[in-house]
């Protein structure tokens, strides 16, 4: 079997979809480290800290979605034009 062609739009929805799962945890693990230091400083910045991680858990998914999605439809598009000149990836299922 060979793969001739992917579809990029069904390629950059999956893996937007992946990328912000991952961002949700990067953002998490962000949150915890700020929250954590913040609070640790002891100052009166520690509402700040709060900010940032209740921030990061947001704005790490869309980020990574919008650039994994962006970035996926990219190489979906380069790879139909490469695997046109080359011939494609070959699978071998059982």
């Amino acid at each position: 079997m060979v793969i001739k062609r992917v579809g990029p739009v069904s390629c950059a929805k999956i893996a937007g979809v992946l990328y912000a799962i991952i961002g949700l945890i990067v953002g998490g693990i962000a949150s915890l480290i700020a929250m954590v230091g913040f609070a640790a400083s002891g100052s009166e910045s520690s509402g700040f800290g709060a900010f940032m991680g209740v921030g990061s858990i947001i704005f790490f998914p869309i980020l990574y979605a919008c650039f994994g999605c962006v970035g996926t439809l990219i190489m979906a598009a380069l790879y139909n034009v490469v695997a046109g000149m080359v011939g494609g990836v070959e699978l071998e299922t059982q």
